[in-house]
């Protein structure tokens, strides 16, 4: 019978296909597209690449660079190196004319291990954005400031009540350098300011400090009012100063845990601030002077509860 014959030619074919061994996919991966083409510049064997690491470097260092703080001017670099500000370089214009100031700087920075590095003076008048430097210029790293939880936990360790000053909307750095400074000399714990609308501890903070910013720790926190809570939590009580409050410092004891809260002359304590204090307490002055200044309001209470404590001890 046609098509049973088992002779080459005698098989019927058909079309019919069974199981055949194939590309796995691999063809058609390949023709996938790979999608578009990366730019030179990611590219690791290409020459942008090298150029954009580079770049990326110099942004860095410019970065940097802006964090650092440039203190200019013969006087203000003297007082600085006087008062142990924390310096990583003095610049020195080349040619700049020598003084006393200028061989007293240099002497200092030397003796500090600090750097003299000679810069030309246009270097220095772009460093420093103009040209008011009088041929020297200090650089001043950014201050490090403290954690809330760490002044907290270390004012516990200590058999001494807690005491802290909290700074609102104070924009002075001078003032923040003054109340520093009252708060080491009086034995206080530390200084707390807001994250916006505040003064930070610059070089000109530092030097009105007189050096003590390098042992009191200043805190910069961004809601004051949950900070001024962490501190009720910890067993605080919140005083803040202002005129016509309901206790005076004549009468108010301060040999337990406190927080002083001082505002600004002209503004104050702000609205919410206020009222999350537990009392407003005022300085007792003459009838025609109308406020204090903020950093001396705080010098006043400060040495205030240092005397108490000292009569409580």
């Amino acid at each position: 019978m046609a098509g049973n014959d088992g002779r080459h030619g005698g098989v019927r074919k058909t079309n019919k296909k069974g199981a055949q061994k194939g590309s796995g996919g691999q063809i058609r991966r390949g023709l996938r597209g790979k999608g578009p083409t990366p730019k030179a510049e990611d590219r690791v064997y290409h020459a942008a690449h090298k150029r954009k690491l580079e770049r990326q470097r110099r942004e860095k260092g410019r970065h940097q660079r802006e964090q650092t703080e440039l203190v200019v001017g013969r006087n203000p670099v003297l007082e600085c190196l006087h008062a142990r500000v924390p310096s990583t370089a003095l610049y020195v214009a080349e040619g700049a004319a020598n003084d006393e100031r200028l061989s007293e700087s240099v002497r200092l920075a030397a003796d500090r291990s600090i750097p003299v590095l000679e810069v030309n003076k246009l270097e220095l008048d772009r460093m420093t954005g103009n040209g008011m430097h009088q041929g020297i210029g200090l650089a001043i790293p950014p201050f490090e400031y403290a954690d809330i939880h760490d002044l907290l936990a270390d004012a516990a360790q200590s058999p001494k009540p807690g005491m802290f000053v909290i700074l609102d909307n104070i924009t002075d750095p001078r003032n923040l350098g003054a109340v520093i400074r009252s708060v080491g000399a009086f034995g206080g714990n530390g200084v707390i300011i807001p994250e916006r609308r505040s003064a930070s501890v610059t070089a000109v903070a530092w030097r009105t400090s007189a050096g003590t910013a390098a042992r009191v720790p200043v805190a910069k926190e961004t809601n004051m009012t949950r900070t001024i809570k962490e501190f009720q939590k910890n067993g605080y009580q919140v005083v803040g100063l202002d005129a016509g409050g309901d206790h005076t410092l004549d009468t108010y004891d301060g040999t337990d845990n406190v927080v002083i809260v001082v505002g600004s002359e002209g503004k104050g304590i702000s609205r919410l601030v206020r009222e999350n204090c537990d009392t407003i307490m005022s300085i007792p002055t003459e009838p025609w002077v109308e406020s204090l200044n903020a950093s001396v309001a705080a010098g006043v209470v400060l040495s205030e509860f240092a005397r108490q404590r000292r009569l409580a001890q």
